[in-house]
């Protein structure tokens, strides 16, 4: 009876284990990815010099973390963990919002509501190529200013 039970608890940990995994997989964003500067457009706001993006599965969601240079040459990091559920979560770093509401629209897109002081700011949805290669993402609001931004930044899978 004992070994009965040590291996169906083995057995539903497992699947427990393979289920989850699963359901991180089929978020086509997570990886690391490269800004490509030339095929990307930015109105409103100065382009980056550089930016990496990755998003990594972690038992809390997923952590989303950028890094890069700003058009001033000044170093620049973001963060914030995520279930990609739509629930407002801390921003860290980012001059334009103080909490962003990533939501998941299917397996290889999202759309993420920035906010700042409580009042939306800008709304970006991300996009992943069906090859898996190429991940955009396209921005629109306002930014913490009040300035209109607009674009599209193109990422490559590094």
């Amino acid at each position: 009876m004992r070994k009965f039970l040590l291996v169906g608890g083995l057995a539903l940990f497992v699947i427990a284990l393979l289920s989850g995994s699963t359901a991180v997989a089929a978020d086509n964003w997570v990886g690391t990815w490269t800004l490509d500067v030339a095929k990307s457009k930015l109105s409103g706001s100065p382009m980056p010099k550089s930016l990496t993006l990755k998003y990594v599965a972690t038992p809390e969601g997923i952590k989303f973390s950028g890094s890069g240079v700003d058009a001033e040459a000044k170093p620049m990091e973001t963060e914030f963990v995520s279930k990609f559920d739509g629930k407002e979560v801390p921003y860290k770093g980012n001059p334009n919002a103080d909490t962003a509401s990533p939501k998941k629209i299917d397996d290889g897109s999202f759309e993420n509501t920035w906010k700042k002081d409580g009042k939306p700011t800008i709304t970006a949805r991300g996009v992943v190529s069906k090859d898996g290669k190429t991940f955009t993402i396209s921005q629109k609001g306002k930014n913490a200013k009040g300035d209109v931004v607009e674009g599209t930044l193109v990422f490559n899978m590094k």
